[in-house]
Protein backbone atom coordinates (compact mmCIF):
# COMPACT_ATOMS: atom_id res chain seq x y z
CA UNK A 1 0.00 0.00 0.00
CA UNK A 2 0.84 3.67 -0.90
CA UNK A 3 1.32 5.70 1.84
CA UNK A 4 -0.06 9.48 1.75
CA UNK A 5 2.26 12.04 1.42
CA UNK A 6 3.33 14.46 3.89
CA UNK A 7 5.57 16.17 1.52
CA UNK A 8 6.12 16.68 -2.45
CA UNK A 9 9.43 16.62 -4.16
CA UNK A 10 9.60 17.44 -8.20
CA UNK A 11 11.95 17.08 -10.82
CA UNK A 12 12.14 20.12 -12.35
CA UNK A 13 12.44 20.29 -16.18
CA UNK A 14 9.31 18.87 -17.49
CA UNK A 15 7.60 17.75 -14.39
CA UNK A 16 7.35 20.34 -12.73
CA UNK A 17 8.53 23.42 -15.41
CA UNK A 18 7.99 23.44 -19.02
CA UNK A 19 11.26 24.74 -19.62
CA UNK A 20 11.72 23.28 -23.15
CA UNK A 21 10.44 26.64 -25.44
CA UNK A 22 13.95 28.57 -23.63
CA UNK A 23 16.06 25.40 -24.41
CA UNK A 24 15.00 24.98 -27.75
CA UNK A 25 15.79 29.00 -28.19
CA UNK A 26 19.41 28.04 -27.30
CA UNK A 27 19.74 24.82 -29.27
CA UNK A 28 18.90 26.84 -32.35
CA UNK A 29 21.19 29.66 -30.98
CA UNK A 30 23.85 27.16 -30.77
CA UNK A 31 22.86 25.84 -34.38
CA UNK A 32 22.74 29.44 -36.33
CA UNK A 33 26.01 29.93 -34.52
CA UNK A 34 27.29 26.98 -36.58
CA UNK A 35 25.73 27.89 -39.72
CA UNK A 36 22.84 25.55 -39.61
CA UNK A 37 18.71 25.63 -39.98
CA UNK A 38 16.83 25.24 -36.25
CA UNK A 39 15.87 21.68 -35.25
CA UNK A 40 11.88 21.17 -34.89
CA UNK A 41 10.45 22.09 -31.42
CA UNK A 42 9.51 18.65 -30.87
CA UNK A 43 12.37 17.19 -31.89
CA UNK A 44 14.59 19.39 -28.93
CA UNK A 45 11.65 18.83 -26.59
CA UNK A 46 12.38 15.34 -26.06
CA UNK A 47 16.09 15.38 -25.53
CA UNK A 48 15.57 18.70 -22.80
CA UNK A 49 15.59 15.88 -19.51
CA UNK A 50 19.00 14.57 -20.97
CA UNK A 51 20.94 17.83 -20.82
CA UNK A 52 23.54 19.88 -21.99
CA UNK A 53 25.40 17.44 -23.35
CA UNK A 54 22.41 15.69 -24.86
CA UNK A 55 21.44 19.21 -26.68
CA UNK A 56 24.59 19.83 -28.25
CA UNK A 57 24.77 16.32 -29.45
CA UNK A 58 21.33 16.91 -31.17
CA UNK A 59 22.25 20.08 -32.24
CA UNK A 60 25.81 19.60 -33.64
CA UNK A 61 26.46 15.82 -34.03
CA UNK A 62 29.02 15.86 -30.78
CA UNK A 63 29.45 13.99 -28.16
CA UNK A 64 31.27 14.24 -24.68
CA UNK A 65 34.40 12.69 -26.15
CA UNK A 66 34.58 15.21 -29.33
CA UNK A 67 37.70 18.41 -28.73
CA UNK A 68 34.59 21.21 -29.20
CA UNK A 69 31.80 19.66 -27.12
CA UNK A 70 32.54 21.86 -24.30
CA UNK A 71 33.05 24.74 -25.78
CA UNK A 72 29.78 24.25 -27.71
CA UNK A 73 28.20 22.97 -24.64
CA UNK A 74 29.35 26.46 -23.00
CA UNK A 75 27.70 28.70 -25.81
CA UNK A 76 24.43 26.61 -25.58
CA UNK A 77 24.34 27.34 -21.45
CA UNK A 78 25.42 31.45 -22.02
CA UNK A 79 22.71 31.20 -24.43
CA UNK A 80 19.80 29.87 -22.12
CA UNK A 81 21.57 31.67 -19.04
CA UNK A 82 20.65 35.08 -20.43
CA UNK A 83 16.82 34.27 -20.17
CA UNK A 84 15.64 31.38 -18.42
CA UNK A 85 12.25 32.12 -17.79
CA UNK A 86 11.46 33.86 -21.38
CA UNK A 87 8.61 31.62 -22.08
CA UNK A 88 9.04 28.56 -19.09
CA UNK A 89 6.37 28.24 -17.52
CA UNK A 90 4.32 25.77 -14.59
CA UNK A 91 2.45 23.04 -16.29
CA UNK A 92 -0.95 23.44 -16.29
CA UNK A 93 -3.24 22.69 -13.08
CA UNK A 94 0.26 22.45 -10.97
CA UNK A 95 -0.17 26.16 -9.84
CA UNK A 96 -3.51 25.23 -8.17
CA UNK A 97 -1.94 21.91 -6.51
CA UNK A 98 0.80 24.08 -5.06
CA UNK A 99 -1.39 27.03 -3.89
CA UNK A 100 -3.47 24.14 -1.76
CA UNK A 101 -0.76 22.11 -0.70
CA UNK A 102 0.86 25.71 0.96
CA UNK A 103 -2.29 26.60 1.95
CA UNK A 104 -2.52 23.36 4.25
CA UNK A 105 1.32 24.42 5.66
CA UNK A 106 2.49 21.09 4.03
CA UNK A 107 5.99 21.16 2.49
CA UNK A 108 7.12 20.83 -1.02
CA UNK A 109 10.47 20.63 -2.70
CA UNK A 110 12.64 20.50 -6.06
CA UNK A 111 15.35 17.78 -6.66
CA UNK A 112 16.75 18.81 -10.45
CA UNK A 113 20.16 17.59 -12.30
CA UNK A 114 20.02 21.43 -13.79
CA UNK A 115 22.81 23.07 -12.15
CA UNK A 116 21.81 25.68 -9.26
CA UNK A 117 23.10 28.72 -11.65
CA UNK A 118 19.69 28.33 -14.04
CA UNK A 119 17.49 26.50 -11.60
CA UNK A 120 17.80 29.31 -9.07
CA UNK A 121 17.00 31.84 -11.46
CA UNK A 122 14.29 29.79 -13.12
CA UNK A 123 12.72 29.16 -9.54
CA UNK A 124 13.00 33.09 -8.15
CA UNK A 125 11.55 34.23 -11.81
CA UNK A 126 8.17 32.20 -11.68
CA UNK A 127 7.76 33.08 -8.26
CA UNK A 128 8.16 29.95 -6.76
CA UNK A 129 9.41 29.44 -3.25
CA UNK A 130 9.95 25.65 -2.45
CA UNK A 131 11.16 24.62 1.35
CA UNK A 132 14.00 22.77 -0.43
CA UNK A 133 15.87 23.21 -3.66
CA UNK A 134 18.75 20.40 -4.35
CA UNK A 135 20.38 21.11 -7.69
CA UNK A 136 23.07 19.16 -9.51
CA UNK A 137 26.26 20.75 -8.16
CA UNK A 138 24.65 21.03 -4.12
CA UNK A 139 26.31 17.48 -3.74
CA UNK A 140 29.06 15.48 -5.40
CA UNK A 141 25.71 12.79 -6.35
CA UNK A 142 23.12 14.12 -8.40
CA UNK A 143 20.09 11.71 -9.76
CA UNK A 144 19.89 8.39 -10.05
CA UNK A 145 22.04 8.60 -6.79
CA UNK A 146 19.45 9.19 -3.58
CA UNK A 147 21.54 11.28 -2.03
CA UNK A 148 19.78 14.61 -3.48
CA UNK A 149 16.18 13.36 -2.60
CA UNK A 150 18.02 12.56 1.15
CA UNK A 151 18.99 16.06 1.48
CA UNK A 152 15.65 17.44 0.52
CA UNK A 153 14.07 15.41 2.69
CA UNK A 154 16.16 16.47 5.61
CA UNK A 155 15.46 20.05 4.87
CA UNK A 156 11.96 19.64 4.74
CA UNK A 157 12.07 17.72 7.90
CA UNK A 158 9.83 15.08 6.64
CA UNK A 159 10.97 11.21 6.75
CA UNK A 160 11.86 9.85 3.33
CA UNK A 161 9.02 7.26 3.55
CA UNK A 162 6.41 9.83 3.86
CA UNK A 163 7.94 12.08 0.76
CA UNK A 164 6.44 11.68 -2.61
CA UNK A 165 8.72 11.98 -5.88
CA UNK A 166 7.32 13.09 -8.98
CA UNK A 167 9.43 12.83 -12.19
CA UNK A 168 9.22 12.52 -16.16
CA UNK A 169 12.26 9.96 -16.52
CA UNK A 170 13.65 6.63 -15.41
CA UNK A 171 15.96 8.33 -13.37
CA UNK A 172 13.70 9.84 -11.31
CA UNK A 173 12.18 7.03 -10.59
CA UNK A 174 15.37 5.19 -9.62
CA UNK A 175 16.43 7.67 -7.40
CA UNK A 176 12.97 7.54 -6.14
CA UNK A 177 13.42 3.95 -4.90
CA UNK A 178 16.83 3.87 -4.12
CA UNK A 179 15.71 7.16 -1.54
CA UNK A 180 12.89 4.88 -0.08
CA UNK A 181 10.25 7.63 -1.42
CA UNK A 182 7.12 6.49 -3.27
CA UNK A 183 7.90 6.78 -6.98
CA UNK A 184 5.54 8.81 -9.34
CA UNK A 185 6.26 8.91 -12.89
CA UNK A 186 4.36 11.22 -15.39
CA UNK A 187 4.00 10.86 -18.65
CA UNK A 188 3.27 14.45 -20.09
CA UNK A 189 7.30 15.81 -19.41
CA UNK A 190 9.87 15.56 -21.53
CA UNK A 191 10.01 11.78 -22.75
CA UNK A 192 11.93 10.78 -25.73
CA UNK A 193 10.27 8.66 -28.76
CA UNK A 194 9.86 4.77 -28.07
CA UNK A 195 10.26 5.34 -24.07
CA UNK A 196 7.00 4.30 -22.35
CA UNK A 197 6.82 5.86 -19.07
CA UNK A 198 4.68 3.09 -17.91
CA UNK A 199 7.39 0.91 -17.77
CA UNK A 200 9.92 2.21 -15.50
CA UNK A 201 10.16 1.35 -11.81
CA UNK A 202 7.44 3.70 -10.62
CA UNK A 203 4.34 3.42 -7.68
CA UNK A 204 1.96 5.27 -9.53
CA UNK A 205 1.62 6.80 -13.20
CA UNK A 206 -0.01 9.90 -14.25
CA UNK A 207 -0.63 10.51 -18.13
CA UNK A 208 -1.32 14.51 -17.94
CA UNK A 209 -1.23 16.74 -15.87
CA UNK A 210 -4.63 17.33 -14.41
CA UNK A 211 -4.97 13.60 -13.37
CA UNK A 212 -1.44 13.80 -11.36
CA UNK A 213 -2.94 17.31 -9.61
CA UNK A 214 -6.67 15.65 -8.56
CA UNK A 215 -5.08 12.31 -7.38
CA UNK A 216 -2.80 14.56 -5.22
CA UNK A 217 -5.40 17.18 -3.86
CA UNK A 218 -7.38 14.15 -2.67
CA UNK A 219 -4.45 12.91 -0.28
CA UNK A 220 -3.84 16.49 0.92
Amino acid sequence: MTSLPRALLFDLDGTLVDTAPDLARATNALRAHHGLEPLPYSVIRAQVSNGGSALVALALGLDKAHRDHDAARQFLLDAYGQAVAEESCLFPHLDRLLESWEARGLPWGIVTNKPRAYAAPLVEALGLVPGALLCADDLPQRKPAPEPLWAAAEQLDVPTSRCWYIGDHLRDMQAARAAGMVAVAVGYGYIEEGDDYREWPADLWFETCETLVEALLQTA
